[in-house]
């Protein structure tokens, strides 16, 4: 196998300005594109270009290519980092490789295709602070590789296969959804959380990312010789999810529950399907590789932005009913009228939320998956959906006060990522790491 391609979709919208370093060419046209460019989606369902010097249309689909890939870049400005968390903002973003624009409907998407290994080296600056230890890097650097490389697998089997990937199921009473794969048809994956932070050359300023990937070059996961559909998140917040929980009822054995530190903590019941283990759990704080505040180990991982976030292991929110109406009713567009009640229905392994039930005066659903339910119960975000509710100030059996106590900081399937750079400060080596969040796993180089 020699090293593919991946397409990544930066930013997606009705007009997109970029600017193109060096000579660019493009499939049709004789001339050589350097400058500042307008993309806009035109009322007659073409892109038409801009620049200070001409304008052009073309049909729904044209790739900007360079002619020196180690000199040559574009920029794309306005692009949206975070979206939908309490960090979004946007940004001017650079890239090497070639720039695809292609109409979907009314929008453009900005698509970035590039070296699958140079994609890796800006995830892994983007992911996290590139001088953070090389062990957690060639850690993350593997599985970032495995994670990229199946899901390259799983579109093209979608693809081939000409099937739909159905990610939601509604009833009249419950309303169930996850989000993957369904979201990317025309590349393989998008440029932020839901899929993996990569912005382009943007954070190319350090040394240990590229030393880290560049020493695992090729190296991937597999169980079974199939390439491991590796996840990460922040915290598991001391016991790691099982991939079906949070997506589609598929089992990974490497993606399962496990216990995140030297041995299992005394004194709990760590079946936390358990409502009254997982309430233990949650409001305790038990010993795990992520339990730590040392914020030289943080900082390794979390960017300028994630390092306001300092209780994510474990966590309070506090709604007034006023609130949590308004935001059930912005965020689910369902009215649910007074919230009576937030019950759990059915949890993971980790004691993450998989089902849980709303009753208002004028509506109940249950509502899962993991992250479906985070994006119901938040503004911008919730750290997990490991929580447990306590109600105040009732009347009339109506909460005046909801209390959400929680654990963990994201799904928590697959590798911890503050849990692995606490794991690599210790002293552990990058196999050690990787084979004690996939368990049964091995590690392979591929090209």
């Amino acid at each position: 196998m020699t090293e593919p391609n991946v397409s990544v979709c930066i930013l997606i919208d009705k007009k997109i300005k970029f600017e193109l370093y060096g000579d660019y060419a493009a499939d049709g046209f004789d001339k050589i594109f350097s400058g500042e460019f307008t993309a806009i989606a035109d009322e007659n369902g073409k892109i038409r270009i801009d620049s200070d010097k001409s304008s052009f249309t073309v049909e729904n689909d044209i790739i900007f290519a360079n002619s020196d890939p180690d000199a040559d870049s574009f920029l794309i400005k306005d692009v949206v980092i975070g979206i939908q968390f309490h960090w979004e903002k946007k940004e001017k973003q650079r890239f090497t490789g070639s720039l695809q624009l292609l109409r979907e409907g009314d929008e453009i998407y900005a698509i970035n295709i590039v070296p699958v290994e140079n994609y890796l080296t800006s995830v892994i600056s983007s992911e996290m602070n590139a001088n953070s230890s090389v062990e957690f890097l060639k850690a993350h650097s593997i599985i970032s590789r495995s994670w990229l490389l199946a899901q390259i697998e799983k579109r093209s089997e979608i693809s081939s296969a000409k099937k739909s990937y159905l990610s939601h199921f509604d009833s009249s009473g419950e309303h169930i959804k996850w989000y993957d794969r369904e979201d990317h048809v025309l590349f393989d994956v998008c440029a932020d959380d839901h899929c993996q932070r990569y912005q382009g050359i943007t954070k190319l300023f350090a040394h240990n990312a590229q030393i880290a990937v560049s020493e695992t070059r090729g190296l991937i996961l597999e169980y079974e010789n199939k390439i491991c559909d590796t996840r990460f998140s922040k915290s598991c917040g001391g016991i790691a999810e099982s991939f079906e929980n949070v997506w589609e009822d598929v089992k990974h054995p490497y993606l399962s529950k496990i216990i995140d530190y030297k041995f299992e903590p005394e004194d709990y019941d760590l079946n936390l399907k358990n409502e009254n283990a997982a309430e233990k759990w949650i409001l305790s704080s038990p010993p795990a590789f992520c339990n730590t505040k040392d914020q030289k180990i943080l900082s390794q991982v979390l960017q300028d932005y994630d390092l306001t976030t300092t209780d994510f292991y474990r966590w309070e929110v506090v709604y007034t009913q006023k609130e949590i109406q308004e935001i059930l009713l912005s965020k689910s567009g369902f009215d649910f009228g007074e919230i009576i009640s937030l019950t759990p229905i059915e949890r993971g392994d980790s004691g993450r939320l998989i089902k849980l039930k709303i009753h208002g005066t004028k509506k109940t659903l249950v509502v899962g998956k993991e992250l479906e339910i985070r994006k119901f119960l938040s503004r911008s975000h919730l750290y997990s959906s490991c929580f447990i509710v306590k109600t105040e100030e009732i009347e009339n059996g109506i909460p005046g006060k909801f209390i959400l106590s929680g654990a963990g900081w994201g799904h928590g399937v697959g590798l911890c990522q503050i849990g692995a750079a606490v794991m690599s400060d210790m002293g552990f080596q990058f196999d050690e790491i990787l084979l004690h969040y996939f368990r049964g796993a091995k590690i392979n180089k591929i090209y």
